[in-house]
């Protein structure tokens, strides 16, 4: 990422964003319980995980992309070359554009559930369709929320302030656990998703303070003709439909998984999911939020040597840390399910299908990571060809694999489609990175990968074997789980490094320099 000076600077932004946004997937992972302990993987929930995905789902397609891909390096470009003034006027009108159509897309969606709810489930149970159309007439205006909250966002990234966005999901989240403790069993479901709205209204609400010290006050704008605007619907097109490819995937198999267990692979998988996104999540995310903005204004500064150095460094640090976040994850699955979410209704059935999915579902994360990272490239440089013909790849790979593997597999056969269409996608698009002397991964870095994934294999088997080991000697109970889990934890993290060290991957040797000279520093 540049001179040691600013790979440590990246560092400590990047580690800062972590806790940030860790204290919100901390929360949200409380909120999950919850809801688990609430409903389970019971018809309420169901509906609601379909009602709270379809709208999610359309913004991911259509506004996500405009906002991240597109918004993001043409107001870095703007910024650099014509100042603060035209790009916060240039801003103004995209925020208006956005919210008008995400306004619009918000009251169709009132006003036709129905079609939609039948286009992502196939319940069994007529009751659990209906109220699913009735909770996503509630929760469609998120579409809205999300849109103007994503805009303000891509303004204070494009600035490198990124702690007011990091603290969002833990405002909604505080919400949404009130309401539980408050309301829940008045309210009900209904209420529950109120609380949802309004925790998106708060989102937004969180990012004003920061923009009003930045200068930013919002001038509505319908300056469509700019030269800004023009580039953001070039580019739109092409890199709406690459991004498409994880909410329309998640969409497929949210389809198939209402088809198990009466419903109950839907909530199994979400469930399954959200705790993976949180320990994934968290640092990739994390990542990719702090290098895109740089990538940006390396692309519109023609900085390019720089810029393919930032790529292979942060793909190199990331896999370093995310592949033995896969391989412990799988071994620890269904004691960290039961920890998490076990209680009240989610007993040992629902235990025993959503750690199956989690465990099947970590596969992908290496296959995550990459597409991440190197998503961001080609939408830094403002190229959406590669990410159009790796997504639509990647979908078609999902549908016909859950196809093949759901009657046979179950929600392990679902989980496991996640996993490989992650790692098409990813490979598609590295694939042209790797052509002429500047690709991004060399012999050496597929060398230290693959020593990578032996360490994190053989860490990966010595936590199941030790963790099922443990658990003849612990006693029940959260406070047992607990303490197997953070001794496995504690054992694959030491375990790893050693391993990284005698194998000699450069990353490790990285780490204990950095570790030695925050040492004497302190």
């Amino acid at each position: 990422m540049g001179t040691l000076e600013e790979q440590n600077s990246a560092a400590k932004t990047i580690s800062f964003m972590m806790a940030v946004t860790l204290i919100g997937k901390v929360l949200g992972l409380y909120r999950d319980r919850l809801l688990a302990v609430h409903y389970s993987t019971g018809p309420a929930a169901n509906a609601f995980f379909t009602a709270s995905r379809i709208p999610r789902v359309f913004f991911d397609a259509v506004f996500a992309s405009a906002i991240a891909a597109c918004f993001i390096p043409v107001f870095s470009e703007y910024l650099t070359k014509k100042g603060k003034r035209e790009a916060f006027r240039f801003a103004g009108s995209f925020i208006t554009v956005i919210a008008l159509l995400t306004g619009v897309l918000s009251l169709v969606g009132m006003a036709f559930p129905q079609p939609l709810v039948a286009l992502f489930t196939d319940y069994p149970d007529p009751a659990t369709t209906e109220l699913a159309v009735s909770l996503t007439r509630v929760m469609f205006p998120t579409v809205f929320f999300s849109g103007v909250a994503f805009s303000l966002v891509g303004v204070l990234q494009a600035q490198d302030h990124f702690t007011a966005p990091a603290l969002m999901s833990a405002v909604s989240n505080t919400v949404i656990i009130l309401y539980f403790f408050t309301l829940d069993v008045r309210l009900g479901i209904f209420g529950l998703a109120g609380a949802y709205l309004l925790g998106w209204f708060l989102q937004g609400a969180i990012l004003v303070p920061p923009l009003c010290r930045l200068g930013y006050r919002y001038r509505p704008g319908l300056d469509v003709r700019s030269e800004g605007m023009k580039k953001v619907f070039a580019l739109m097109g092409p890199v709406m439909v690459s991004t498409w490819v994880q909410p329309i995937n998640q969409a497929i198999n949210g389809r198939f998984g209402s088809q198990l267990y009466e419903g109950a692979g839907m909530s199994a998988l979400e469930y399954a999911s959200n705790l993976y996104l949180v320990i994934s999540g968290t640092f990739i995310l994390s990542v990719t939020n702090v290098i895109f903005p740089k990538l940006s204004r390396l692309t519109a500064g023609g900085r390019e040597g720089e810029f393919q150095n930032t790529i292979r460094q942060t793909l190199r640090v990331c896999l370093f840390f995310v592949l033995p976040m896969s391989a412990g994850l799988m071994a620890v699955a269904r004691p960290l399910i039961a920890l998490v979410y076990g209680g009240g209704e989610f007993d040992a059935f629902s235990i025993g299908i959503t750690s199956t999915a989690l465990s099947w579902m970590s596969l992908g994360m290496v296959g995550y990571a990459v597409q991440n990272i190197l998503s961001r490239a080609y939408f830094a440089r403002q190229q959406g060809r590669v990410p159009l013909v790796a997504g639509g790849v990647s979908i078609l790979v999902n549908l016909v694999l859950c196809q093949l593997l759901t009657g046979r597999f179950l929600v392990a056969g679902l989980a496991l489609t996640s996993a490989v269409s992650a790692a098409v996608y990813a490979l598609l698009l590295l694939l042209p990175l790797q052509r002429g002397e500047g690709r991004i991964l060399d012999g050496g870095a597929l060398t230290d990968l693959l020593k990578m994934t032996l360490a994190a294999a053989v860490m990966g088997l010595c936590v199941y074997r030790v963790l099922g080991g443990l658990s003849a000697f612990l006693p029940g109970g959260k406070l047992g789980e607990l303490f197997a889990l953070g001794a496995c934890a504690a054992l694959g993290v030491i375990l790893y490094f050693l391993l990284a060290l005698i194998l000699r991957v450069e990353e490790a040797g990285l780490c204990v320099s950095l570790i030695k000279k925050t040492l004497k520093r302190g």
